[in-house]
């Protein structure tokens, strides 16, 4: 059955599960209330699609690691404590999650969850999706730390997907890093995961959807109000707009639209980093890379080079701490010489990206009957956009038009 769908974000998140709402065949309205789409936490993330290297950043040893990261300058995670009660409630669940049996079972969820969405953006693809900067490198993990590497290595679960490496067998996969060598213990690659610019594919995926009969785009706030009969009530532009059911995809905003409602979603803004650099175009590294040990993504992405890294947690806006990029700045001349700041301007930018504390996205439906979720996707939004989108849909289509799941 056909229906109308009111999807609330106009990230990659809300846009990928309205286009796959469209095709579908359902009628759909996304409400966005920026001045254009992606320009949130989806704007110049890391530009990898890691369908198989989906590892939670909670994990057995992560806090003890962390206490040491925030006691040296420059490190990968910072810790602002505040008088918050959310991140208070997420950082107590976030603990309880840093084991190594609820990190391998939810590496599981998140590495299915990633195929699905590999498999789905290339339909999306083939059907002429296109304009995003799109390519399949492999992407090479570079680990310093033996007891690390052997420890990433233990949890492969399939070795025709990743495949651990020897330090000389990273130099041959990407020589723009061999000056590592000797620092290396090793490396695993993943040669069919991609890379591609999350900022144009929302602009791709918003140019496709203005084209399809049934879509509208309202530039619009959208609010949430508990209605009749255990459902909701979608308020945009101070107007009811009616929608048969809605999905909140409004990434770290979910959270206080669903407030209203009694549904308080364990979410949490991690700040994060990016530089955007264009080197000559011989100095660009083709494999897409991530620094494990300084927690450092390099990947190209056409003729520019995205570099994005840190976990900020307790900043509550989007500015550009000047110390936070100085030191990404100061790691790119440190491991990618021949491309760094010092020989090509950059552009910075630090988002918020919206995480659960067990890094697991929620999908599915809400308490409210006509609400739908699909939040909480963290650093991982772009990669798992396509796999979310699609299940989005088929709960769309197990479920009647008078809102009785079937």
């Amino acid at each position: 059955m056909k229906q109308h769908i009111a999807v609330i974000g106009g990230g990659v998140i809300g846009l990928s599960t309205a286009y796959a709402l469209i095709r579908a065949g359902h009628r759909v309205t996304l409400i966005e209330q920026n001045a254009d789409v992606g320009l949130g936490a989806s704007y110049a993330n890391g530009g990898q699609l890691s369908y198989r290297y989906v590892t939670p950043l909670a994990d057995a040893g992560i806090p003890r690691q962390a206490l040491r990261w925030m006691l040296k300058s420059g490190s990968p995670v910072s810790l602002r404590l505040r008088a918050d009660p959310n991140q208070w409630r997420w950082m107590l669940s976030f603990l309880s999650a840093c084991t190594r049996t609820t990190n391998r079972r939810n590496a599981k969820v998140l590495l299915q969850l990633g195929l699905e969405g590999q498999a789905e953006m290339e339909i999306w693809r083939e059907q002429g999706l296109k304009g995003f900067l799109w390519r399949q490198p492999g992407k090479l993990v570079l680990y310093r730390n033996e007891a690390v590497f052997r420890k990433a290595v233990s949890g492969i679960q399939d070795t025709t997907l990743e495949r651990a490496l020897s330090p000389a067998e990273c130099a041959e996969i990407e020589p723009a890093f061999a000056h590592l060598t000797p620092d290396l213990a090793g490396g695993i690659f993943s040669p069919e995961d991609e890379v591609a610019d999350s900022h144009l594919f929302c602009k791709s995926l918003k140019a496709a959807l203005l084209d399809a009969p049934g879509f509208q785009y309202l530039q619009e706030k959208a609010t949430l109000a508990p209605d009749t009969n255990n459902t909701c009530m979608l308020i945009v532009g101070g107007r009811h707009l009616e929608a048969d059911q809605i999905v909140l995809a409004a990434g770290l905003n979910s959270r206080k639209l669903a407030a209203p409602l009694g549904i308080h979603l364990p979410l949490y803004g991690l700040k994060g980093y990016s530089l955007t650099l264009r080197p000559s175009p011989e100095m660009l590294p083709s494999v897409s890379v991530t620094d494990y040990d300084n927690r450092v993504v390099y990947a190209r992405l056409g003729d520019a080079l995205r570099v994005a890294a840190m976990v900020d947690i307790g900043a509550e806006d989007t500015s550009l701490n000047p110390k936070r990029l100085a030191s990404l700045r100061a790691l790119v001349r440190q491991t990618l010489r021949q491309a760094s700041t010092d020989h090509s301007p950059d552009s910075p930018w630090a988002g918020l990206r919206p995480a659960t504390p067990t890094g697991v996205p929620i999908i599915g439906r809400s308490k409210c009957d006509n609400l739908l979720l699909n939040v909480g996707h963290g650093a991982l939004g772009f990669t798992l956009a396509a796999g979310s989108a699609a299940r989005i849909a088929q709960l769309v289509a197990a479920v009647h038009t008078d809102g009785v799941q079937k």
